[in-house]
């Protein structure tokens, strides 16, 4: 089993922490696991992206060549743009549909879903939408997790224990809430991938 994993959004939206989750998630799975973080001018509304190399046999490099990412998480949609050259053919990309307008020359949202649309692989929900309904626009992150855990090959009761892990010393309640937001995302992979 090998899985190579674009995460890419903007600072302050949760990307690292999804990574943190993946990469408990994948330990407990008795995989080796590799990560490259680059960060932006996070604190400013900056790019953030992380590749994350999953495998059962162990890893070299920790970054992911042009063309050989499995999958693409993406909080934000004109990042999700930015790393589409690194996504396999077959490779899948889970993306919100909401912007995170942070320059003035952003890009106008039909042209970037038409290119995104482009895709015969993806899923495309609004995380902050869902993050509401479940609660709180702060676990947005962890739905988008939710929507791409089908395409993690990783089980997914171990993504829920990743998610205790990581959350556990913030109380149950965050955690509790975080697991519902997974959830959510999940179940709205499920019903789009039918």
């Amino acid at each position: 089993m090998k899985i190579d994993i674009i995460l890419s959004g903007v600072g302050g939206q949760g990307i690292l922490s999804i990574a943190a989750v993946i990469g408990e998630a994948a330990l407990k799975d008795g995989l080796y696991m590799k990560q490259a973080e680059v960060h932006g001018m996070s604190q400013r509304g900056g790019d953030v992206q992380s590749n994350l190399r999953l495998s059962d046999k162990p890893i070299a490099s920790d970054l992911i060549a042009l063309g050989q990412a499995d999958l693409i998480i993406s909080l934000e949609p004109m990042e999700s743009l930015r790393y589409l050259p690194y996504l396999k053919k077959e490779g899948w990309l889970v993306t919100n549909s909401e912007p995170f307008i942070n320059i003035p020359n952003y890009p106008e949202m039909d042209k970037v879903m038409a290119e995104l649309n482009k895709l015969p692989n993806k899923v495309v929900l609004d995380v902050e939408a869902i993050a509401k309904e479940v609660g709180s626009t702060r676990s947005a992150n962890i739905v988008m997790l939710g929507a791409a855990a089908p395409f993690l090959k990783i089980d997914y009761p171990k993504i829920e224990e990743g998610i205790r892990r990581i959350f556990g010393r913030k109380g149950e309640e965050v955690v509790e809430l975080n697991l519902k937001a997974l959830q959510a995302g999940y179940a709205v992979a499920q019903s789009k991938n039918k």
